[in-house]
């Protein structure tokens, strides 16, 4: 029986790549994103396979009816990845960037939340189905320029373990993926070096092997992994003067 696959922000980036690589498997893939546009492109790739939602994560209302759609007419899904993410650069001290600090809560917080939430009950009547959440490396620790979105990755790292915990015995599965930097129009516009970054196609594929193993928590690349664990070993002394001289993400003005 093909796979049934959930996925926010798939529209372009990882999501899309997410949606790509499940489709090519054969899989019947839920396709929700803001770009309608997109979402259409993705579905004419592959026809019969892909139901479009064009929704934002933020608005709760509209993944109830969405989930509800998919469940009723394809059943209830094997996997929801919960993918979509923003990154804005964000300085405290400016009273304009907190509307950024809010959208960017909202969207990879709050819009992960909003996107598992319907599902929960249905695959704990079915007791099994795998929940995903797409967090960040970035959330290891607090890197400078980056406010709204290392505390949001490191919300989004804690409330995916809190999920796991309180549905161990549930049989449903939850998995942690804290990626590291990947090749989408969101690092494009990055202008500071970037290690280890890896093609978006690539990093669809390790993700979903991590999914298909059910890893409680993984890092994509491995090398990014090991750059993280040795982040958070620093002493604060001296992660605080190797990072007050790193370039700063680009403010969204």
């Amino acid at each position: 029986m093909a796979l049934r696959v959930v996925i926010s922000g798939a529209s372009s980036g990882l999501g899309l790549a997410l949606a790509q690589h499940y489709l090519q498997q054969g899989a019947h893939v839920a396709a929700c994103a803001r770009r309608a546009d997109l979402l259409q492109n993705l579905s004419e790739q592959f026809p019969g396979q892909v139901t479009c939602y064009p929704l934002d994560v933020r608005d709760a209302a509209a993944l109830q009816i969405a989930a509800q759609h998919f469940i009723a007419q394809v059943g209830v899904p094997d996997i929801v990845i919960a993918n979509a993410g923003v990154s804005s650069g964000t300085l405290t001290e400016y009273a304009e960037d907190i509307h950024a600090f809010q959208q960017v809560m909202d969207i990879n917080v709050l819009g992960m939340a909003k996107t598992f939430q319907p599902f929960i009950a249905p695959m704990r009547a079915a007791k099994t189905g795998t929940l995903a959440g797409i967090s960040s490396v970035a959330g290891f620790r607090g890197l400078p320029g980056s406010e709204a979105y290392s505390a949001s990755k490191a919300a989004a790292t804690s409330y995916l373990e809190s999920l796991r915990v309180e549905l161990r015995s549930s049989g449903i599965k939850v998995v942690t993926i804290c990626p590291g930097y990947i090749r989408t129009p969101m690092t494009d516009v990055n202008t500071y070096p970037m290690p280890f970054i890896i093609d978006a196609d690539d990093a669809a594929q390790r993700i979903a092997r991590v999914i298909a193993r059910q890893k409680s928590f993984a890092v994509v690349p491995w090398q990014m992994g090991l750059m993280g664990w040795l982040l958070k070993r620093l002493p604060n002394w001296l992660y605080d003067l190797a990072f007050s001289k790193a370039p700063h993400k680009s403010r969204n003005t």
